[in-house]
């Protein structure tokens, strides 16, 4: 399904990804771990078509496409999500409203039939239970004011709706409780089909507890230095990034909803 081959990326005169190279086949959910500032979010970003991030070098082929030459539009309707380290606030939207009109930009790019308001509220009900969401912040603006572990579910929510073929969960796990981590887990776990991946960029090793995934990869020094099956993880909890040249460009200013 996904094919990252010799990736360089850089922020103006930096290079974060430096021949990063990943194969991600449909049915497989992956792993990626690693020290801070190594890349991880960039990759996410990358892959998703975000600014400021600049391609200088290899290819990105999704379902045989040149995923690099798609708008993040184009992306989106093709089934790519991205869900954020740090989601951003959007004041004066309805949470309800941006999820439908989402769902609905979507569905008209594939050729599928807008849903309507009472249709629609029967899904977005159905599944925010499944997320274990506050029914009052349905009807809140888009994060606003909500907490960390309340964003995380809305994102997951989010991906519910859409259902991507290729889910990227940039560091969905930071911050949350143990139940919000089983609802992430969860609603990862409800999409995992033959025809479907995700990729799972985390820290710890708990979010994988809950979701064994198939590999795991560490990347260091904007590019995967490792892979391995998910005992890779349980290693890198126990012992860290002692061994691995983690060496990588100097820190940058994160933008809006990255935490590279």
């Amino acid at each position: 399904m996904l094919l990252i081959d010799d990736l360089h990326a850089s922020i103006g005169d930096t290079e974060i990804l430096s021949g990063l190279s990943l194969e991600v086949a449909a049915g497989e959910v992956h792993a990626v771990m690693g020290p801070n500032g190594s890349g991880k979010s960039t990759l996410a970003h990358v892959l998703a078509g975000r600014d400021p991030y600049q391609v200088t070098a290899g290819r990105v082929l999704y379902d045989g496409a040149d995923l690099l030459a798609m708008t993040p539009e184009e992306r989106a309707a093709a089934g790519v999500f991205l869900g954020f380290q740090h989601p951003v606030e959007i004041p004066g939207v309805a949470n309800m409203y941006f999820l439908r009109t989402a769902l609905n930009a979507l569905r008209r790019a594939r050729g599928l039939d807008e849903v309507g308001p009472v249709e629609f509220l029967a899904i977005a009900e159905e599944k925010r239970r499944l997320v274990e969401m506050d029914r009052m912040l349905m009807d809140r603006p888009v994060n606003d004011g909500f907490s960390g572990g309340e964003k995380k579910r809305n994102e997951i929510l989010q991906m519910l709706l859409f259902e991507p073929r290729l889910a990227i969960l940039d560091e969905t796990d930071s911050g949350l409780d143990i139940d919000a981590l089983r609802v992430v887990a969860a609603g990862v776990s409800s999409l995992r089909s033959p025809d479907t991946a995700a990729i799972l960029i985390t820290h710890h090793q708990r979010l994988l507890d809950h979701l064994v995934p198939d590999r795991v990869h560490v990347l260091a020094g904007g590019r995967i230095v490792r892979s391995g099956g998910p005992e890779l993880a349980a290693e890198l909890e126990a012992h860290g990034y002692a061994g691995f040249d983690t060496r990588c460009s100097r820190e940058l200013p994160a933008p809006i909803g990255s935490g590279r």
